[in-house]
């Protein structure tokens, strides 16, 4: 199960994320990006801290979000190690100078 929660401010988008990103849940993230993309003003940010799990289909869609400019926030052992491993490959195929501004890992 995964719980998408759309959050709209002056900065931005924030889609908070609680549950097992894996299997269908994947397509239902992919939908929410989708249907804020057409109307996206500002940063989004990705808020994985109540995140459980993400499958390798979870990870794929993650550094997709990024590579469009999304921030992914993470928190916990499992997202911040996650998070990290996707800007590491992401810098392969997006240019490196600004990108660090898309990682936010809390402590």
């Amino acid at each position: 199960m995964l719980k998408v929660s759309v959050h709209h401010d002056a900065a931005g988008t924030t889609l908070e994320l609680a549950g097992r990103l894996a299997g269908p849940w994947v397509e239902e993230l992919r939908r929410c990006w989708c249907q804020i993309g057409a109307s996206r003003e500002g940063q989004v940010s990705v808020d994985l801290n109540d995140v459980t799990f993400i499958d390798e289909e979870g990870k794929s869609l993650l550094l997709e979000l990024w590579r469009h400019g999304a921030t992914l926030r993470a928190a916990g052992c499992l997202t911040r190690c996650i998070v990290e491993e996707i800007t590491q490959a992401g810098h392969r195929w997006r240019p490196s100078e600004g990108s660090e501004r898309n990682t936010q890992v809390q402590e």
